[in-house]
């Protein structure tokens, strides 16, 4: 019997199974409050996206491995119940993919990214793409530099991660293709350079989220207390540090190593998919200017500042930090792309270097652009929303909080492994730090261990969030160096294994220091950690052998 007549007959077993047990279990919830699963809560719980992160692993498909994680997920939550799996899936108002796609801040994102997807769409017909690219080749020389470039234009833009990734692709990318990186270095560097900045950047959306999870009957200042955690969120700097030293080094290890070579020899993609291929031809116009990329880009970055704070009610007599803190992310975006794409359409109009017939064409082109990541997008918010459903991260707290009572010594290192699983089997590092924040704070209510330990929650959601495929940020920034997602998911995930290795062993130096009463040297844990990944990322290059060219 051949592989397919199997797979068949294994798949209508499946169905005949589910069809018994549709008729034997109520297909509609008549009172949704009271009801839960038989794996609410459990271990079960994480088996949607196990499934979904591991397939997507193995296969390299996405999309296929997004449904499988949703299915399973509307299977548990139904008791397998097939009719009740269909409209959990759909129409679930909680975590069901209709609702995800009429929740406002996920449609504000949704659009923000057409809207991106239109703006380079007309920065490359008008030919501002080519020109930045002819003029940045002029000033950035090597390869090294066009990757330091990256980074920088990443750390600047600091507000918020999601508009971090797609700006700074849109702009970096014509240059990394002159030098020859590879789209999944591209990717990488702009993930490595957006949450971690913000999670450290007293004044971005990252900030306003962490000080919002500290409960309001703690006795504590939540800005203060986030301000505490930067020089303890080892997870952030160190991945900072981590990409100033692959490059300056030059020495790439894992899947990336292979890229990078295929780049040097001409291939920028390495595998087959190249979702964005078609959407990337540069048009060489002798009337464009470096500055019909850069203006257009500084009145995005402008626009969407003050578009955010506007949200926070700045004009209205609140403070700047305080504006941002309870600012509206999604629909600053959505505003400030808005504002930008009218400068745009005007300002080229006026130079006539664009018509209205080409701005018209940019629509569409732009929209379709930006398919990939918003299918990506949809499936890991409805993934997600099935998670949630699945109670997997009350699982998960009940796990931190005995943790915590049983090894209180060990606690940063304990907080961060369970964050760092929490947003990598969620997607989400704003959803784990809501969660873990508040236990940590049950658990130390004051004093240096409970900042340490909201440092390494922090640290922790973040790497997690920073290698999982169905990511916000790691779907972004695929888009953004319009790269294959999951090459941009197996050529970062050894880059992050690395530091966060060195993360752990720092986490559990504090702990010790802590435990026996040396405060004073946890300042020194940092310094540390930096120089035991700088003997790491040698000896990687001892071994992988060779450097790649300038």
């Amino acid at each position: 019997m051949n592989r397919k007549r199997v797979g068949m007959l294994i798949f209508i077993g499946i169905l005949a199974v589910l069809c018994v047990v549709t008729a034997m279990t109520p297909g509609i919830i008549t009172d949704p409050e009271n009801y839960t699963c038989s794996s609410y809560a459990t271990i079960v719980a994480l088996l949607p996206p196990v499934i979904a992160i591991g397939l997507a692993l193995i296969t390299k498909e996405v999309y296929t491995s997004l449904l499988a994680g949703i299915i399973t997920g509307g299977l548990l939550y139904s008791n397998f119940n097939l009719e009740l799996m269909i409209n959990t899936i759909f129409f679930q108002e909680d975590g069901g993919m209709v609702s995800k796609l009429a929740n406002s801040w996920n449609v504000g994102i949704l659009v923000f990214l057409v809207m991106l997807g239109i703006l380079v769409s007309m920065l490359n017909k008008a030919g501002g793409s080519a020109a930045f690219g002819k003029w940045a080749s002029k000033h950035i020389k090597t390869r090294i530099g066009a990757q330091i470039s990256v980074m920088i234009l990443g750390v600047l833009i600091f507000v918020d991660d999601y508009f971090n990734c797609l700006t700074v692709g849109s702009v970096m990318r014509p240059v990394t293709d002159r030098h020859k990186v590879s789209r999944a270095k591209l990717s990488y560097i702009i993930d490595a350079t957006a949450a971690p900045v913000c999670i450290i950047a007293p004044i971005s959306s990252w900030a306003a989220a962490v000080t919002s999870s500290v409960p309001e009957d703690a006795k504590i200042n939540g800005f203060a207390v986030f301000l505490q955690t930067i020089p303890y969120n080892l997870y952030a700097i160190l991945t900072l540090v981590m990409v100033v030293l692959v490059t300056l080094l030059r020495v790439d290890f894992g899947p990336m190593k292979k890229h990078e070579m295929n780049a040097i020899a001409g291939d920028l993609f390495t595998t087959p998919g190249r979702p964005y291929e078609g959407n990337e031809e540069e048009v060489v116009n002798e009337k464009a200017h470096v500055l019909d990329l850069v203006l257009p880009v500084v009145v995005l970055i402008t626009s969407c500042i003050i578009a955010m704070i506007y949200t926070g009610g700045f004009f209205q007599g609140t403070s700047f930090v305080e504006a941002f803190a309870g600012s509206d992310a999604s629909v600053g975006l959505v505003l400030g792309g808005a504002v930008t794409l009218a400068f745009t359409f005007v300002y080229y109009m006026m130079r006539d270097v664009l018509s209205f017939e080409e701005f018209a064409k940019c629509i569409p082109e732009g929209f379709q652009s930006m398919i990939a990541p918003i299918l990506i997008l949809t499936m890991a918010w409805t993934l997600s929303g099935m998670t949630n459903l699945l109670g997997a991260k009350y699982f998960v707290a009940d796990l931190v909080a005995h943790s915590a009572e049983a090894m209180q010594g060990f606690l940063p290192m304990i907080i961060f492994l369970v964050a760092a699983f929490l947003a990598f089997a969620t997607g989400t590092s704003w959803g784990t730090f809501s969660i873990l924040i508040p236990i940590v704070i049950g658990v130390f209510p004051e004093g240096q261990m409970m900042v340490i330990s909201i440092a390494a929650c922090l640290a922790g959601a973040v790497c997690g969030d920073h290698c999982s495929p169905i990511s916000d940020t790691t779907i972004m920034a695929s888009a953004g160096g319009h790269c294959e997602h999951v090459n941009h998911v197996v050529t970062q995930l050894p880059y992050v294994m690395v530091v966060a290795g060195v993360c752990l062993f720092g986490y559990m130096l504090i702990g010790i220091f802590m435990a026996a009463g040396l405060r004073a040297l946890t300042w020194l844990v940092l310094p540390v950690c930096i120089v035991i990944l700088v003997g790491l990322l040698l000896g990687i290059r001892s071994k992988t052998g060779g450097k790649e060219a300038i």
